[in-house]
């Protein structure tokens, strides 16, 4: 996916899924797969989650745009409910990530191995725009490393969820995050939580291995 750059846009205006610029694009429509239940950490989850439930959401469009210094991702799918709800053990808001590697060669499948991170831009429906940076370095290892570089906005309307997630193209930080560049290129992938169906943490839809991300040098 290329994506545009765009010179001096305010940021609450990448972050506004209806702004007029993203109506110029087109976007990338991605199909999404459940997870495999024999990845999910826990032999619980195994035994209660078999394959053919996991994946609620079957497809994604994803748009991105960046100003030198912000990327802005723009995720959109058809999702019946609006689910932004969190309680016990039975109630989960939707949610969605962008996937970066963080090094080359990172495993998308495992999100990650010892060594080897990846780095997850989240957004859940229950936390307004405070998004969360994610870091994973294998199955089961999935934290939270910040609340405050990632950026988020959503609407949902007639059953569609419209979403934005952005954070600078390089940030301070001692974790093992991705930093991007103007110009170069990189990977991506997306997943997406279905609330009203219980999916959390592992138990997602996902798009797969890497697609390919080329940022548009400043001009």
């Amino acid at each position: 996916m290329n994506v545009r750059y765009l010179a001096g846009r305010d940021p609450a205006e990448l972050l506004d899924p209806a702004a007029p610029f993203w109506k110029d694009s087109r976007p990338e429509p991605l199909r999404l797969v459940g997870t495999p239940s024999s990845l999910q950490p826990t032999a619980a989850v195994r035994a209660a989650w078999p394959d053919a439930r996991i994946g609620a959401i079957g497809a994604v469009t994803v748009d991105a745009v960046h100003d030198g210094t912000q990327l802005a991702f723009r995720l959109e799918w058809e999702d019946p409910s609006e689910d932004r709800a969190i309680g016990d053990t039975t109630v989960f808001p939707d949610a969605a990530a962008v996937l970066l590697p963080s090094v080359p060669g990172a495993p998308v499948i495992t999100m990650g191995a010892p060594g080897v991170a990846v780095n997850a831009w989240y957004w859940r429906a229950d936390e307004e725009r405070a998004g969360r940076q994610v870091v994973a370095e294998g199955l089961g290892t999935t934290r939270t490393v910040d609340h405050e570089l990632v950026r988020t906005h959503a609407t949902w309307k007639e059953g569609r969820w419209q979403v934005v997630i952005a954070r600078a193209l390089r940030v301070d930080s001692k974790e093992p995050v991705a930093q991007l560049r103007a110009g170069e290129s990189t990977g991506y992938a997306v997943a997406v939580w279905e609330g009203s169906r219980g999916e959390r943490a592992g138990i997602k839809s996902y798009s797969g291995n890497w697609r390919e991300l080329v940022l548009a040098p400043v001009a």
